[in-house]
């Protein structure tokens, strides 16, 4: 496992096969840091243990190789993310990439309201992937669909919230960490809070802290990568001369 802690990358063996944790940054999609460690490690066989939307940050789990073959393990491990719920409207995105719609007041929503309606989302429940999403439906993502104002009927898929805890309330913000099984969309789950809330809701920030035992702390960013590896690759050539 590379992470924060690698300090030998002279014997790191990405065409074989190795496992990297990277922290993700804002604004990069999961399929550009691919793109971006590809070009750093040379290798063709790469990919990733779960999608970030571009507007959330934190751990990734990248392969490589053989180890590739180990994506959908790490795909099945809880996730932990942390994050803000913002009360008062909603977006078609439910998150903040569009924009806010439907504004409600939100003033005489109280602590209790908000302790008693989160409870409604703990535990195994039912959850509709948003439109906005990459879930695939007749050949087509749903966002290729949503973005031609189109809206099909989804199948609902059974997901499983083992902790919503509410770290701060500064209204409209609501901050939380939620950990939850494969699967889960945090947006849809700040969506139907705001619903439940009856004053709209969307996710303004989001962050993913750990995936099962491996933390973000641990993770390496793509320029701390990049400058590691190219360290390797100046020990390299200089072994060679």
């Amino acid at each position: 496992m590379i992470n924060q802690q690698t300090s030998d990358f002279v014997n790191t063996d990405f065409v074989t096969g190795e496992t990297l944790l990277i922290d993700k940054p804002l604004h990069w999609s999961s399929f550009k840091v691919v793109h971006k460690l590809r070009q750093i490690i040379g290798v063709k066989k790469i990919g990733h243990a779960g999608t970030l939307d571009p507007l959330a940050s934190g751990l990734l789990i990248i392969c490589t190789g053989k180890k590739t073959k180990q994506i959908s393990t790490y795909q099945d491990l809880q996730k932990i993310y942390t994050g803000t719920i913002t009360l008062g409207g909603v977006t078609a995105s439910m998150d903040s990439e569009m924009e806010v719609t439907d504004h409600k007041p939100f003033e005489q929503i109280t602590e209790e309201e908000i302790y008693a309606a989160k409870k409604d989302f703990e535990g195994e429940i039912e959850q509709t992937p948003p439109m906005y999403s990459a879930v695939n439906y007749g050949g087509k993502k749903l966002y290729e669909l949503a973005r031609k104002g189109k809206t099909v009927v989804r199948s609902s898929r059974t997901i499983t919230v083992y902790n919503f805890l509410i770290t701060k309330i500064d209204l409209p913000k609501i901050d939380f960490e939620i950990t939850c099984s494969k699967g889960t969309y945090i947006r849809v789950l700040a969506h139907d809070l705001g619903e439940k809330l009856g004053c709209g809701a969307y996710l303004s920030s989001l962050r993913r802290t750990a995936i099962g035992d491996f933390s973000v702390s641990d993770a390496l960013t793509v320029e701390e990568l990049s400058e590691k590896y190219g360290q390797k690759a100046l020990h390299l050539a200089g072994s060679a001369a």
